[in-house]
């Protein structure tokens, strides 16, 4: 049973972005560890609190939910973040808690001894990986070589004494009704709460080089074009001491298969068969993404027929359920025939077994097709 991100966040479907934000930020603070020291079941509500709101916040994945739900995300798919602990949630939405404690929220447990210490995020990369029918029908895991930008081991950065390591500052501004307080960025660490005081020769403004690295990626059956897979922090390094990586969003692109047409979770098969192969029946061997198929075709086999397999066609995105495989039949008609070839069908043109019956209806190209789908 797939979770409901709207009732957990406590809104209606059809709430607005603000209103998804203020109903996080409600549930957030209700939950929040230091509120709750010790408490398993607010840690875990506070971590569906972050799953609801990192889907719901997020225009193309709410609309993904939408039509298929939250296993639409499991596994880390369509760019869904798996938040591992309470500091994950920390680390991924650094801004928005930022926003929602104003960067001095007072905490007493072990996530931070004093004020929270500013933790910025790097920058994601981008790949488009091609994948194949196999790689859809199954799954596979491949390893790919992805350059990101990493900090140099011999970088150093010491904490920002302007805001102690928040990234944040507070401002005392008098106006007519009184002294009124207000954060803002820090200017002189930009954010980070870090400030650079030492990079080697060869490395960028931040201390920053170039590395090559092999991620593995797993896969999962039933994705296709279209579909983004998040590989949490194989992105760029945070130009900061106590940031976190970026992620690697993988972007896939369908290759071509020359036999196979996929139509939604079905696959079409055209099978090349003779004119002998009809009238006289037989077999054919069929090499598919689910090994090989057997097909008996009875003699005096109509050449409009269609073959329906269950279940093997394509899977839908982290689910068991499969399509079908169609199977057309693509008779092959003979161009050249022999003089004996030629009399033999010259014989069979007054045959009355030769003889199209024109007393019986015979079905319509669309009224074949509907037959097909609505079997």
């Amino acid at each position: 049973m797939g979770k409901d991100y709207y009732a957990i966040l406590g809104v209606s479907r059809n709430a607005t972005q603000e209103e998804i934000k203020k109903a996080y930020r409600r549930v957030a603070l209700k939950y929040h560890p230091d509120r709750n020291p010790g408490n398993k079941e607010a840690e875990e509500k506070f971590k569906e609190a972050a799953e609801a709101y990192e889907v719901l916040s997020d225009p193309e994945k709410r609309a993904r939910y939408d039509r298929f739900g939250s296993e639409a995300f499991s596994g880390g798919a369509g760019g869904f973040h798996d938040f591992n602990d309470i500091e994950d949630i920390f680390r991924h939405f650094s801004d928005i808690f930022g926003d929602f404690f104003g960067g001095g929220f007072e905490t007493r447990n072990t996530y931070h001894s004093t004020r929270r210490a500013a933790r910025i995020k790097g920058t994601d990369l981008r790949i488009t990986l091609r994948i194949d029918l196999n790689d859809i029908v199954h799954g596979s895991e491949r390893k790919i070589k992805v350059k990101r930008k990493v900090v140099h081991p011999q970088t150093f950065y010491q904490t920002c004494p302007a805001c102690r390591g928040t990234g944040k500052v507070q401002r005392i501004t008098h106006t007519i009704f009184g002294p009124a307080q207000t954060t803002a960025t820090c200017r002189q660490c930009g954010g980070s709460g870090q400030i650079l005081i030492q990079k080697p020769s060869g490395t960028d403004e931040n201390g920053m080089i170039w590395k090559e690295e092999i991620v593995t990626v797993k896969i999962p059956k039933g994705v296709r074009e279209g579909v983004q897979l998040r590989v949490g922090q194989k992105g760029n390094d945070a130009p900061s001491g106590n940031g976190v990586p970026g992620d690697l969003l993988i972007h896939f692109k369908e290759k071509h298969d020359p036999h196979f047409q996929i139509d939604g979770l079905n696959l079409h098969y055209d099978l090349p068969v003779s004119l002998p192969e009809l009238v006289l029946g037989g077999s054919k061997i069929i090499d598919t993404p689910h090994g090989k198929i057997k097909i008996h075709i009875p003699k005096g086999t109509s050449p409009n027929k269609t073959f329906r397999i269950p279940g093997k066609g394509i899977p839908k995105l982290n689910s068991e359920h499969y399509g079908d495989l169609l199977i057309h039949l693509d008779v092959h008609m003979p161009t050249r025939l022999s003089e004996e070839d030629k009399k033999y069908f010259q014989k069979k043109l007054n045959d009355p077994n030769f003889q199209v019956k024109t007393g019986s209806k015979r079905k319509s190209f669309f009224e074949r097709i509907h037959e097909i789908f609505s079997s």
